[in-house]
């Protein structure tokens, strides 16, 4: 696994689409996976067998996570348990975020 990964390098690992997912792999070791995650348009996720962050690094909008709906900015980081549902809605088209995931599948026990 690299020591440092530059956001422009993760970029250029990303596919290009007209719209929906679009996601890559950047690094792994055990049971963490790191990506970059900057879906087009819309954000057609579902929930995912390990808990995950995620930590944006440009553009805005609306994360839910459940019944739960909070505004996100370039900075913060979002917890989501393995199992729950959640997207990203009314984000910016320069959206862009790294998202880790690890853990046995089913989550980490609270």
């Amino acid at each position: 696994m690299q020591t440092r990964v530059t956001f422009a390098e993760a970029l250029g690992k990303l596919p290009q689409v007209a719209e929906g997912r679009r996601t890559a792999e950047i690094a792994a070791r055990g049971s963490m996976v790191l990506k970059l995650y900057a879906p087009v348009g819309y954000d057609p996720q579902t929930p995912h067998e390990q808990d995950e962050l995620y930590i944006v690094q440009r553009g805005s909008g609306i994360f839910r996570r459940g019944a739960e709906r909070v505004p996100f900015g370039p900075g913060d980081v979002l917890f989501v348990e393995a199992g729950v549902d959640h997207r990203f809605e009314e984000f910016d088209a320069d959206f862009a975020t790294w998202v880790v995931f690890w853990g046995p599948k089913g989550g980490e026990a609270g």
